[in-house]
């Protein structure tokens, strides 16, 4: 039995940047979020992660609302706070300060109970590498098309 379970994806992420490192890091969610997240997920599409004061945030993301929840819902486009080691903050934070990159959220997942966050160091993709990717991608699709058809 596999203990992580993915709850949502930013495929959008792969397109736009090229990733250059991963990291794995906590999520800081409130009760209500953690209920909506598993009853109906919710969206990374045009989340980011920001470095105030030493500190990770996952700044866009939409956590629907609790459905059954009360006045204590959450809001669904709130700061939330990552946690991770000192280390990788400060690795992270360098990147982006000095080499240009930016860091985005790639994922979203239960792991042993627990909410985590799948971020990346990545570099923006010019126009031409997307239509690079698309025709490798276009290529790849017609070669196993083609594998297919012959058996």
């Amino acid at each position: 039995m596999d203990p992580t379970k993915e709850i949502i994806s930013n495929k959008k992420a792969f397109f736009n940047y090229e990733i250059l490192e991963k990291f794995e890091v906590g999520v800081v969610l409130k009760g209500t979020e953690i209920k909506s997240l598993r009853a109906n997920g919710g969206s990374l599409q045009e989340a980011f992660i920001s470095v105030e004061k030493g500190e990770l945030w996952l700044i866009g993301s939409s956590i629907a609302p609790y459905g059954f929840g009360s006045f204590y819902n959450h809001e669904e486009r709130r700061k939330r706070k990552l946690l991770a080691s000192r280390r990788e903050i400060m690795r992270i934070s360098s990147a982006i300060q000095e080499k240009g990159l930016t860091c985005v959220p790639l994922s979203l997942y239960l792991k042993h109970g627990l909410a985590k966050l799948c971020i990346a160091l990545a570099k923006g993709k010019k126009a031409h590498d997307k239509r690079e990717a698309i025709k490798e991608r276009d290529e790849k699709r017609a070669v196993h098309q083609a594998l297919k058809e012959q058996r």
